[in-house]
Order: structure tokens, then C-alpha cells, then sequence
């Protein structure tokens, strides 16, 4: 099966129709405030609404309350939750849709955490000390090999650039591979060459 791309941190309608007119699968968009990618409801939906209907649309969460991950999910058409903080199994399930559990693969000891998540998915990304997540930076993929064992789908995320993507893509073999800053111009502003540079390298890698 060939490996998706999500394109994560989208701030702008043409971002994402760039990364639409690309071929992505699924699009990410930031509801936590202290990143530099954060969102309003209002900004997000405002975006998704003049998407095709077909786009993934992915909502990411950092210990959020309840009562804005529903109204996300309602407001802007949220297909999959992400969850990038320490919420617990029981905090995930309670949506109703999609969910995604993110951990931060400081060593293998965080590879005891995953099954404690009955999540559709997970996401593992580069732990940083006090970021949770969106670094530009790799860890040793061979802990998202030896993620697999879980048999769960694997987003791969954490340093990802269409330098290195297609050997990640044929080292891990990944359900998905999450880029953000890997193909940015700025914070929160994609290029759109490289967007369609790292998809393109993806579908190759296949």
C-alpha cells in the first residue's frame, strides 16, 4: 500500500490548495495557541469550507479541553483528531471520530506507551525537551519500526524534508509520513515547490 502525506500546519486557503492541487491525503491544522502555526475555529473553517469535500482534514490538539476539540470537529469538519499532549487512552476515545495519539520517541522505553492507546492511529515524532512536536528534527526510525509490531497504522513525523523523506518512506515503511516545517518557507507559510517536491518524492519512494 502506498505511503500518505500529510502536510501539517496549514495557516492559509492557499496553502492548502497548493498542497490539495498536489495530490496530499490528509491536512493538518493547529488548535494549540503556543505554536506558531495556531489556528482560530473561525480561521480554520473558513479554510476547509472551500476544500473539496474529499480532503482529509485533520484537527491537532495539545492537552486541549473537551469542550474545543467537539466544537472544532463540528465547526471546521474535522475527519481525524490528533493529540499531541498527555491525554489519556480514555480522554482520546470520547469523540467519536478518528483519533491519532502523538508520542514524543525520546528512546525505546516510550514504545511501552503505544498499546496503552486503542487509537485508530499513531504519530511518532522527535522529543524535544518542552516541544511538543514540530521541530524540524529526525530520531532513530528504528523505533518506528519496531512500532509496527503494535498493528496500528504509523504516521512518521519529525524532521522530514524531501531530502530525506524517501529513505524514511523505504527504511520504516510508514503508513504516512507528517511534514510541517520540512517544506516551509517560513513558520507557517509552506513553499509550495517544496510541497510538491516531498509529495512527489513519496510517491516515487512507493
Amino acid at each position: 500500500m502506498s505511503t500518505k502525506v500529510k502536510i501539517c500546519g496549514i495557516t492559509n486557503l492557499a496553502d492548502a490548495q497548493a498542497a490539495v492541487a498536489a495530490g496530499e491525503d490528509l491536512l493538518g491544522f493547529i488548535f494549540h495557541e503556543k505554536s506558531p502555526r495556531h489556528l482560530t475555529l473561525s480561521a480554520v473553517a473558513e479554510i476547509t469550507r472551500r476544500l473539496p469535500p474529499e480532503v482529509l482534514r485533520v484537527g491537532v490538539f495539545v492537552n486541549a479541553p473537551e469542550n474545543l476539540v467537539t466544537q472544532a470537529a463540528q465547526t471546521c469538519g474535522l475527519n481525524l483528531l490528533q493529540f499531541h499532549g498527555e491525554e489519556t487512552p480514555e480522554y482520546c476515545q470520547q469523540f467519536g471520530l478518528m483519533t491519532l495519539k502523538a508520542f514524543r520517541m525520546a528512546g525505546p522505553e516510550v514504545l511501552a506507551e503505544l498499546p496503552k492507546y486503542d487509537t485508530t492511529a499513531y504519530l511518532l515524532d522527535t522529543y524535544i525537551p518542552g516541544e511538543p512536536g514540530g521541530t524540524g528534527r529526525k530520531f532513530n526510525w528504528e523505533l518506528a519500526v519496531a512500532a509496527q509490531k503494535f498493528g496500528k497504522p504509523i504516521f512518521l513525523a519529525g524532521g522530514l524534508t524531501p531530502e530525506n523523506v524517501v529513505a524514511a518512506v523505504a527504511q520504516v515503511r510508514p503508513f504516512a509520513v507528517d511534514v510541517s516545517s520540512g517544506v516551509e518557507a517560513a513558520p507557517g507559510k509552506k513553499d509550495h515547490d517544496q510541497v510538491r517536491d516531498f509529495i512527489q518524492r513519496v510517491r516515487r519512494a512507493q
